[in-house]
């Protein structure tokens, strides 16, 4: 049968799946034109029929002559929706009824694949659940090891699985409610502002040698209150949310428009990819940020009677042993050390996974070639953009962070009785005109380095997560820029606390406008012309 001079083949409605259906129009060289003898040409070659589809009107960007191969080729891929649209017009021969009839019939098939693949992984599940108790001739040493649990799960992939911290971490973000992991922060850290209230240091002020009084009580020190209490929880919140999104939202949908299907398992193996960087951050965070940090700034500085460290609530006991004795300081200083190097931890896995999440994007990016698809930009732009608005946002909660941690080291070492009086003292001796007072002590600040450590992995995620959106299209040149500008304005911030007379009024500038950014990711483009008329919601 001909339509416009080009072979015409009816759906055959036979049940057959994608690969099925297609490998046979393919042979048919169904929808292919005439030759000059008013025979069929011949069957489809991949750079014929990716010309084919190039050659539509309607179709703009094409098709990628890599996809039509991978149709051609043996493997369990399917077929977008947009591209079984172009398909239809192929082989239905451009009459309008045919091409409807064809677009039914492939999406059909389609399903009908997924369906196989489906029924495939079900059965392969169950092979794997099941126990071989069959004789077997001899056994190796090797499978010998690999005992059957009761459940018919090979026992040494149990163990990778309980052991394997990369899951154990992702999960802690994306198991249960959103609200567990920053209830549980928040928790510990009013845990131990109670204990501080027991122990006697939740408000303690001691005699400096130079006749200085200083408040060096556990709840007047952000770094132990502020930043647990309420940067920590914000962080982690705004991770939880922003991985779910993306795994049961963003990447799912972006998937749609490449030849595949996507699965957790995919998401699994990306997360699991990046098992030794969590095994890295864990040792520093817990064995140098936690147990060596304590042993080197409190144990040996209570069991020696002194050090080269700012007094603060953890050594209390050496200047005001009738507040808190070395026994009960040494005991609390562990659990707060304890705690924050599991805090700390978790904020760099939470960073570990922000990366996670662009790397996948990337790959999809690569993979599926999805800003070349058409119908689907629009909405495309806007998952990336939420995604990089998330990161954003996190990025500032890092900077306060480490900007929360350098001031709290900077004001130990200087000559005002609490940290509010030294940060309105700073400002009125700017506004006065007059310079800083400077106590002649030389302490030694090992939290102005892992603040810096702080501002540097989070600067880090940022401005790869911009990178990769850059390469991904011209439009979110202008939302990046802004995005940059905020964040270089934070760094800024962190870098110059406690540098000169009147830090505190850059302070002050950048903790609005971190405040600002948090509400409003998109800086107040309320209708953002890189994006689309529709409003972005992050």
């Amino acid at each position: 049968m001909f339509q416009n001079r080009k072979l015409f083949l009816p759906p055959p409605n036979d049940g057959s799946d994608w690969k099925e259906l297609f490998k046979k129009l393919a042979a048919a060289g169904a929808g292919r034109t005439l030759g000059e003898d008013g025979f069929p040409a011949g069957p489809w070659t991949p750079e014929l029929l990716a010309e084919a589809i190039s050659q539509i009107d309607s179709n703009r960007t094409g098709v990628d002559l890599r996809t039509v191969q991978l149709w051609f080729q043996e493997n369990d891929r399917g077929v977008s929706a947009a591209n079984i649209r172009w398909l239809a017009r192929v082989f239905g021969c451009d009459d309008p009824e045919a091409t409807a009839d064809w677009q039914v019939e492939l999406s059909a098939a389609q399903t009908r694949l997924q369906a196989k693949r489906r029924e495939a992984k079900k059965a392969d599940s169950l092979a794997s659940e099941r126990p071989d108790v069959s004789p077997r001739p001899a056994i190796d040493e090797e499978q010998s090891s690999l005992e059957v649990s009761p459940d018919g799960e090979p026992e040494v992939d149990r163990k990778k699985q309980r052991f394997s911290l990369a899951r154990k971490s992702e999960a802690l973000f994306s198991g249960g409610s959103p609200l567990n992991l920053p209830a549980a922060v928040f928790a510990g850290a009013s845990a131990l502002g109670f204990l501080s209230y027991i122990v006697g240091i939740h408000s303690a002020v001691y005699l400096r040698a130079d006749n200085f009084a200083k408040e060096v009580g556990f709840l007047w020190a952000p770094n132990w209150t502020f930043l647990f209490m309420v940067l920590l929880p914000l962080f982690f919140a705004l991770v939880t949310e922003l991985l779910a999104f993306w795994t049961k939202e963003g990447r799912v949908r972006l998937w749609a428009w490449n030849d595949t299907t996507t699965s957790e398992d995919d998401w699994a193996r990306n997360v699991e990819a990046s098992s030794s960087s969590y095994w890295a951050v864990f040792l520093i965070c817990v064995l140098f940020a936690g147990v060596f940090q304590w042993i080197g700034v409190c144990l040996i500085p209570l069991l020696e009677g002194g050090a080269d460290y700012a007094t603060s609530w953890g050594t209390l006991a050496i200047v005001r042993p009738e507040v808190i004795s070395v026994p009960v300081s040494i005991a609390f200083t562990a659990l707060a050390y304890l705690y924050m190097c599991l805090c700390f931890y978790l904020f760099f896995a939470g960073l570990i996974l922000l990366h996670t999440m662009i790397h996948d994007l990337r790959k999809i990016d690569l993979e599926a070639k999805i800003l070349q698809q058409v119908g689907s930009q629009e909405e495309i732009y806007e998952l990336c953009l939420r995604l990089m608005r998330g990161i954003f946002r996190c990025t500032i909660l890092g900077l306060l962070v480490a900007s929360c941690m350098k001031a709290q080291s900077s004001y130990l070492t200087s000559n005002a009785k609490n940290i509010l009086d030294w940060l309105a003292g700073d400002l009125s001796s700017a506004l006065a005109g007059r310079d800083g007072a400077s106590n002649g002590f030389h302490y030694r600040m090992p939290t102005h380095y892992s603040s810096l450590l702080v501002a540097l992995s989070t600067i880090v995620v940022f401005v790869y997560g911009s990178i990769c959106l850059r390469a991904m299209g011209t439009r979110f040149h202008v939302p990046l820029w802004k995005m940059a500008a905020v964040v270089t304005l934070l760094f800024a911030t962190y870098l110059l606390v406690d540098a000169f007379v009147g830090f505190s009024i850059v302070l002050g500038i950048g903790v609005l406008v971190a405040v600002f950014s948090l509400v409003d990711p998109g800086l107040g483009s309320r209708r953002s012309n890189e994006i689309g008329s529709e409003q972005i919601v992050s």
